[in-house]
Formats: structure tokens, C-alpha cells, sequence
């Protein structure tokens, strides 16, 4: 394994040539089948695009029906989960959601961080801090953050990236001498397992992961091996690792018990994942006309049919093996300087909230340490002293395929406020992405790269379906590029009013962002991510840029990660 990017201060300390040793048995064993796992991803869309509609696996139907198998369930200091908190690993970030109150801290290398190589390693310098009590941090202003004692401290759920990312500021040389990328999944889990998992269980708790993106069960029982070969060889008891897998993808709405299953002897539970979620349901039926066009966002609620067919699943499925069901995101960002406004975001906080608890869910998620009194608070009236409900089963739950597919199901438009809002989220998530900012505030919402994903998934979907909005206006590349030029215009002199040049000369990415956003919702192809073509182009220090990471006409024209990834591992 070889290092290609930069080297920062105490970089050496995670680094380590036995931490690359390492990371490259894990490359030896599983790259290979990596690669075999995303090329199914591609063959399964091209099956849906081409009409085959999803349905329950008639070869996995004995797992389903055999009564009898349960998952490892809960580690040390995980059996509670009524309120997770979740956000970024730097130190600052680090800090609050350890003093958060929270029970779990789902310290995220995906979605909320944008993959540097500097947040990537330094996320890693944070986490093994923590873990060992030794971070502290001064801000700017002279502000200082420290620790609260141990036993208040949330439990650690690390979230390493997904199997399609790739990390190009490490290079793997596989045994007949050929080089690509590393997986960003295995460098995020592999540093973090290496330097930490011995740490942890000393201290009473244990090396815990949540797993995103995952697609299907095959890509579970990939997971599932992983654990088994990086406990075996750091001579951890087999069983130790906790995973709990994000439901984020129509796919995987499919195979919960099959997931639950391939995991079991590592397995603590599920997650409904829900921006994410909608994201796949556009990506995998984009080509399948009007019926699977969603409405605005903000419509798209979790008590519509199709998305409470999926929870309700995702609970019964859960409980029936033993395994905590993990609710949803609230990502409101209370205003302390707006009364009014924070009392409307905790109202809301609040609803979503009890809906979770009371059909059955074990925990939930806030994105701001402000919401966690109030999630925890709806919880507790429905858990009382119990740790979780998972003696709560639902045999009343009865989803079919359909039900889980049925978008005809929500009655709502297309408006220009919500094809505005798309453009505007876009845009504005993507210049604090590429600042190295993952986790964005934005209209009163901590956003993260889900948001961004919708949003353009959404513009592209409507701009190829032709869809008229409600009042009357044609979504057309036209129209979509118009708002995309005034929303750029827009903060870019409101960047120069500040005294800036609102360009990358005073840190701002806002022309940057805005090529990215042009390039993913009005090209004919669709980039399966986004963050692949905007990593590849702006991410990528000097060090690790090759000919192919430098080469933007080739990003331009990959459909899919998938294919980015498969070109890398041919190179």
C-alpha cells in the first residue's frame, strides 16, 4: 500500500507501516470480490431498466421462513440506542456529539464528511483521541472544548464509506504487481479497527460500524467475511464487531432478513436510511417513465404508503431476529436567535418522533445536540426503563413487493418552489462539500450528501420525463440551467458584498460546485453518485492526480461510479 497524498502533522501516527500492512491484507482478500460486488450493482439496473420489477429472492425463501435464527444482537454499551446523534470527526464536531447526551454517536466518515485526504486521516487522528481521552480543542474565538467523564460519553458507531468509493491517496499493488485505488470502505474501516478495537473493548465497550449503501445481501456477507478475517488477525474473538446496516436502497428494502442473516454473527441491527432511500428508488427506476416520478421533496414524508411500507417492514423484520430497528434523521437546526422558529423545528422534532417509538422503533437520529432532549423525551415515554422494544414484534405487518414499489401511491405535484429548492440545495451543499464541509447548514437543515443526491436525482428524473409543474411550467435543461445561472450569480455577489471574489481565490467553490451540479442533472447520462465526478475532479491533491483523475472530459462521460471504479481496477 503507498501513500500518495500529503503528509500532515501526526499524519505518522495512523500511517504506521504495520496500519498499511494492514489495510493491504484486507485489499489482498477482498478487492477482487469488491469489484465483482459493484459490477452487480450495474447488471441489476440495467435488469430494472430494462422491466423487471423487484420482488422477494424465491432462492433465499428458507431463510425467510426458518423461525429459528437470530442475530448476535447488541454489544457492550450498545443494548440503549434510544437517541443516536450524528456528524463529522473533526475534533470540534468530535467533541460536541460526545457531550451530546445522546446514547450513540455515529461518528460518520460517509455522507457527512467530505472525503479529503485531509478529513480522512485527521477524522481517524480524532477518533483514536476520543476513544483514549486525549482530545481536547481551542477554537478561533479562544473557545475550549473537553470531554465530559466517561460513563456520560455516547457509545462510538463508526460509519466508513461506501463499497464504491474509492481512495486515491493510497495506492494498492496487488500480488501480480498491478496498481489502483484503495477502497475508501476498507482504508475507513481498517485504520479505524486497527488502531482502536483492542482500545475499546479494554474499555468496556467495542469496535461498532454502521455499513452504508449496501445493496443487497451479497454485499452483507462481503462485509461479514471482512470482520471475520480483521478479527482473526489482530486475535479479536470472532463475534466482537457490531454492524448495523443502513436500509438506504430499494434493493436492500428487499433482502432485510437475508442482510440480518449473512450478518448475524456480527449483526446488531437496521436503520431506515430515508433521503437515501428515495435518492435509489429515482436511480435504479429513472428509465421506467411517469410512475416512478416523485413529487417535490418535501411531499415525499415518511408517512406516505410506499415509505411507511418500508419502515413498518424494516421494524417487523428486525424485531422477529433480535436486532434494534434504528429510526430516521432529524436533521433540524434549532435557532437560538428565532424563538418562534425553534419551537416549530422541536414541534416537528417531536411528531416525527413519537410516530418512531410508536410503532416500534428502538432509536432514532438527530443531527444537533439541541434535539436530543426532545427525541429522547418521546422515547422515553414509550420505553420507559427499558433499554429498546425489541420484545415488541409486529406480526400485524403484512408489505408485499408492491406495496414497497407503489410511488403511484402519493398524490402530490411537481412545483417551481420545489424544482428552485433543488437547484438551490444542490448548488449550496456542493460548494461546502468541496470546501471539505460535509455536513452543511442549510435552511435551517443540517444537510448532508443525501440531500445534495436527491435533489439532483429529482432535476435530472423531471428534466427526461418532460414534467410540467403545478403551475405550469416545462422542467426542461433549459429552465434547470437558467435557475442554476441566477442561483450562482446570486452567491457569488453576495460572497463579493462580504468582501470576497466569491471564487476559489477567497475559499469558495462556488463556479466549481455549479459545473458539478450542470453536469449531473442536465448530461444524458447519470453519474449512480455524484460525489465520484466531484471528488475525481477537485478532491484529489496534486501527489495522487494521474493521468486518469486529471482527465475531466473521461469523468464527464462515466454513467456511474460503478464504471469509474471498474475503469480504475482495469488500469
Amino acid at each position: 500500500m503507498e501513500v500518495l497524498g500529503p503528509q500532515h502533522e501526526r499524519f505518522d501516527e495512523i500511517l504506521t507501516p504495520e496500519a498499511l500492512a494492514f489495510l493491504t491484507l484486507l485489499h489482498d482478500a477482498f478487492a477482487g470480490r469488491r469489484h465483482e460486488r459493484l459490477a452487480e450493482r450495474m447488471r441489476t439496473r440495467s435488469d430494472i431498466d430494462n422491466g423487471r420489477d423487484l420482488r422477494f429472492l424465491e432462492s433465499t425463501r428458507a431463510i425467510r421462513e426458518d423461525p429459528t435464527w437470530r442475530v448476535a444482537g447488541a454489544g457492550p454499551r450498545l443494548h440503549d440506542r434510544r437517541v443516536e446523534i450524528t456528524g463529522p470527526t473533526d475534533r470540534k464536531m468530535t467533541i460536541n456529539a460526545l457531550n451530546s447526551g445522546a446514547k450513540v454517536w455515529l461518528a460518520d466518515q460517509e455522507d457527512a464528511t467530505s472525503p479529503t485526504w485531509f478529513n480522512v486521516v485527521n477524522g481517524q487522528l480524532s477518533l483514536r483521541d476520543a476513544i483514549r481521552r486525549q482530545i481536547d480543542f481551542t477554537s478561533a474565538e479562544g473557545k475550549n472544548y473537553a470531554l465530559r467523564p466517561d460513563e456520560e460519553t455516547p457509545t462510538i458507531v463508526m460509519r466508513p464509506r461506501g463499497w464504491h468509493l474509492a481512495e486515491k491517496h493510497l495506492r494498492y499493488i496487488d500480488r501480480t504487481g498491478q496498481a489502483s485505488p484503495a477502497s475508501g470502505s476498507l482504508v475507513d474501516f481498517g485504520l479505524y479497527f486497527f488502531h482502536n478495537a483492542a482500545e475499546l473493548i479494554a474499555r468496556g465497550r467495542g469496535p461498532y460500524f454502521y455499513l452504508a449503501k449496501t445493496e443487497n445481501h451479497l454485499e452483507a456477507r462481503l462485509w461479514d467475511d471482512v470482520f471475520t478475517l480483521a478479527e482473526g488477525e489482530l486475535g479479536i474473538e470472532h463475534g466482537t464487531i457490531r454492524a448495523t446496516v443502513l436500509i438506504e436502497t430499494i434493493t436492500a428494502a428487499f433482502e432485510m432478513e437475508e442482510i440480518l442473516y449473512e450478518l448475524r454473527d456480527h449483526c446488531a441491527g437496521l436503520n431506515a436510511g430515508r433521503w437515501d432511500y428515495i435518492f435509489s428508488i429515482i436511480k435504479n427506476f429513472r428509465g421506467r417513465g411517469a410512475t416512478f416520478t416523485l413529487p417535490d421533496r418535501s411531499k415525499v414524508t415518511m408517512t406516505v404508503p410506499f415509505m411507511r411500507a418500508y419502515t413498518e417492514l424494516l421494524v417487523a423484520t428486525c424485531h422477529r431476529r433480535g436486532a434494534h430497528a434504528i429510526g430516521g434523521m432529524s436533521a433540524f437546526i434549532p435557532n437560538r436567535r428565532d424563538a418562534e422558529a425553534t419551537t416549530r423545528a422541536l414541534d416537528a422534532v417531536a411528531a416525527d418522533k413519537r410516530r418512531e417509538a410508536g410503532d416500534g422503533f428502538d432509536g432514532t437520529w438527530v443531527a444537533h445536540p439541541d434535539l436530543v432532549a426532545t427525541a429522547q423525551a418521546e422515547f422515553d415515554a414509550v420505553l420507559g426503563e427499558r433499554p429498546n422494544q425489541l420484545d415488541r414484534q409486529r406480526p400485524d405487518v403484512r408489505v408485499t413487493a408492491a406495496d414497497l414499489t407503489d410511488v403511484r401511491s402519493l398524490d402530490a405535484a411537481v412545483t417551481d418552489a420545489g424544482v428552485a429548492a433543488n437547484v438551490s440545495i444542490a448548488l449550496r451543499y456542493l460548494e461546502s462539500w468541496l470546501r471539505g464541509v460535509g455536513a452543511a447548514a442549510i435552511d435551517g437543515l443540517m444537510e448532508d450528501a443525501a440531500t445534495a443526491e436527491i435533489s439532483r436525482s429529482q432535476l435530472w428524473q423531471w428534466i427526461r420525463q418532460g414534467i410540467v409543474t403545478a403551475e405550469g411550467t416545462r422542467v426542461t435543461r433549459e429552465h434547470v440551467s437558467g435557475l442554476l445561472d441566477a442561483a450562482l450569480a446570486e452567491h457569488q455577489a453576495a460572497a463579493s458584498a462580504a468582501g470576497g471574489s466569491g471564487s476559489s481565490t477567497d475559499g469558495s467553490r462556488w463556479a466549481e460546485a455549479a459545473q458539478v451540479v450542470r453536469e449531473v442533472t442536465l448530461s444524458d447520462d447519470f453519474p449512480t453518485f455524484l460525489t465520484i465526478p466531484a471528488y475525481t475532479q477537485f478532491l484529489i491533491e496534486p501527489e495522487a492526480r494521474g493521468p486518469r483523475s486529471s482527465d475531466s472530459a473521461a469523468v464527464q462521460r462515466a454513467a456511474s461510479a460503478e464504471e469509474l471504479v471498474g475503469a480504475e481496477a482495469a488500469a
